[in-house]
């Protein structure tokens, strides 16, 4: 029945989300996932929603979550879009802002969903090459464009752009909207909302799946001058006027005002994370520097399909990337709690073993 489908589905690759498998006793460090549960504040936001009104269609401007986040982050209202996960954000941003006769610039190792939409909306894009240390090079993107947009920390590599690179980038690039997609700065990087004042050409998305435990919420939400605020609410009026339902409205407004659950979340995730950095390279991984709630690491001697490989059949999931091929020796690794770390280093210790007692060189010593 493909016959029937409409020109630009042929053409799609969709976008492949980490896997969720349904194995028992799993240790899941393949999705980024914050491993601690939301604030308990927020169940007992979700509690109260359960209700009649539930019969009412929800707030199409979400005002209480929009003022929530503005709170939180020292802004306005107006300065303030939310939707159905950053991933909608995202898509909105794409269609409202970064759809000119240039190409969008991004770089060739990042969130593959940026080359779908792209494929989707039928965007022309560049994709810029991270250096051999897997950094944005912002001189790489003084080029014209018809828009930028990048994770910062980068993903899968969990490299930070210096917030002094970022100004450079938005000053050169002053004609041209500057997306910095921040889904896992609350992790020990440093954001560029502060910058949204004095640079109308900047938007920064966030997304409470991460930093707020909300995975299974699904709020995100851009932050950026009024008038990129309202592109993006065009677009969504024209799509989809209640992306928000009661419950990740209620939900949002309560993580934001539980700063103090929320932020030790963070805390814990980064001190698992440090640990689990040295673990990994005393068994001679080389750990990409990481300011997210995951790391990027490569064995010199083994590759990164196999380790992945083995590490499932011990009930422990990780994700491997085989394009583009600079990356297939690499695994990143959710940082979870320091058990779920500690099961994650003791297999490797195990596979590696294995591997030196059964390599000729062993057998010769």
């Amino acid at each position: 029945m493909s016959r029937l489908w409409s020109a630009v589905v042929h053409d799609l690759t969709p976008y492949v989300p980490g896997e969720q498998p349904k194995l028992a006793n799993l240790v899941k460090l393949n999705t980024n996932e914050n491993p601690y549960g939301p604030s308990p504040k927020v169940l007992e936001a979700l509690r109260a929603e359960l209700g009649d009104s539930l019969r009412l269609y929800p707030d199409p401007l979400s005002d209480r979550l929009r003022q929530a986040i503005a709170a939180r982050h020292e802004v306005t209202a107006a300065n303030v879009f939310v939707g159905n996960g950053s991933d909608e954000v995202l898509a909105h941003t794409f269609q409202s802002l970064l759809k000119h006769v240039a190409p969008v610039l991004f770089p060739d190792i990042t969130y593959s969903f940026y080359p779908v939409y792209c494929r989707l909306y039928g965007i022309e894009y560049r994709e810029i090459a991270l250096t051999d240390a897997f950094e944005i090079d912002v001189d790489d993107y003084l080029q014209p464009n018809g828009g930028i947009i990048f994770p910062n920390p980068n993903a899968p590599t969990a490299r930070q752009l210096a917030q002094s690179e970022i100004e450079r980038l938005l000053q050169a690039n002053a004609n041209s909207v500057v997306v910095i997609d921040e889904a896992y700065v609350d992790f020990g990087g440093v954001s560029a909302v502060p910058l949204v004042p004095r640079y109308p050409n900047l938007l920064v998305t966030h997304t409470l799946s991460k930093s707020c435990s909300l995975a299974g919420l699904r709020v995100g939400y851009a932050i950026g001058h009024p008038d990129l605020i309202e592109a993006l609410n065009r677009v969504k009026d024209s799509f989809n006027s209640y992306p928000l339902d009661r419950f990740a409205q209620a939900g949002g407004v309560a993580a934001m005002e539980d700063q103090a659950y929320i932020e030790g979340t963070w805390r814990k995730v980064i001190e698992s994370r440090e640990r689990l950095v040295a673990d990994l390279e005393k068994l001679d991984f080389d750990v990409v520097p990481s300011t997210a709630n995951f790391v990027f690491a490569h064995h010199p001697r083994r590759a990164g399909g196999d380790l992945a490989a083995q590490l499932r059949e011990r009930g422990i999931v990780v994700r491997n990337f085989q394009k583009p091929a600079r990356i297939a020796p690499y695994l990143r690794i959710t940082v979870g709690t320091d058990a779920q770390c500690d099961a994650l280093v003791g297999a490797l210790h195990e596979i590696l073993s294995e591997s030196a007692a059964s390599s000729p060189s062993s057998a010769l010593s």
